[in-house]
């Protein structure tokens, strides 16, 4: 018994420092030209929200119509224009077949989860939905915590996040698949595929790190790990319940 106690020990201290190793290997700095931004200037609160097995981002409705006309990132316009009722839009990116059957963790299934993390090509989707309310209020038992990102990060940020919507028809624009979660929302057609290198959380990280802030990727697979470190490298403050 104290043999196996042993070597779980040994076990769980080689997973901590081999952790610890790839967070320090991929993480990547902050852009101090984009972030934090300077005092006085124009800055955006964006909201990074975990449901558990999922982060998306919330981002103002208006900020968004307002830069994507601005730089003519034409799915961002159109999204805007359909969401245009509502004051935030949560926006995430996954893996089709997952991210469609899985409406919370109880769905959650072993097969779903390895199909999605090791089959190669898995197409991705868009999930964009209108909230009527502030994020804490829409995710009532959500971890949720606040950024600011700098006006020229979130300019960043939107033609990035423009780039994940796959497009169709002439002239192009943005493809509606289907109905989405929950609330007024829908699934579009994404950009990218899925596997357990390149996950939703990872999505979210790298749109934060084009604003300037500090990821990084070992520890944003998973939520957990994403709003740690944001919270630890990038000042995020948690939304109170």
């Amino acid at each position: 018994m104290r043999r196996a106690a042993r070597y779980l020990g040994f076990g769980l201290a080689a997973l901590v420092i081999a952790v610890a190793a790839l967070t320090v290997a991929t993480a990547r700095p902050g852009n101090p030209a984009l972030w934090p931004p300077p005092a006085g200037s124009g800055a955006i609160e964006v909201f990074v929200v975990s449901h558990g097995y999922h982060a998306g981002l919330v981002l103002p409705t208006a900020r968004v119509a307002e830069v994507a006309g601005r730089q003519g990132d034409a799915a961002l316009i159109a999204v805007a224009q359909r969401f245009a009722g509502y004051p935030f839009i949560e926006m995430g990116w996954g893996d089709e077949g997952f991210y469609s059957s899985v409406r919370e963790v109880s769905s959650l299934t072993p097969g779903l989860a390895l199909r999605a993390l090791f089959l190669p090509g898995n197409t991705s989707v868009m999930h964009v939905v209108g909230l009527t309310d502030a994020p804490r209020r829409s995710f009532a038992s959500a971890d949720i915590v606040r950024v600011v990102v700098s006006e020229a990060g979130f300019s960043r940020m939107m033609r990035a996040l423009d780039a994940s919507f796959a497009r169709t028809g002439e002239p192009p624009q943005p493809e509606v698949l289907r109905h989405g979660l929950y609330g007024p929302s829908l699934f579009y057609r994404a950009n990218g595929s899925f596997h357990i290198f390149n996950v939703c959380n990872h999505w979210v990280a790298k749109l934060l790190s084009v604003a300037g802030l500090p990821i990084a990727p070992a520890l944003a697979t998973l939520p957990a790990g994403l709003m740690f470190d944001l919270k630890w490298r990038a000042d995020a403050k948690a939304v109170p319940l």
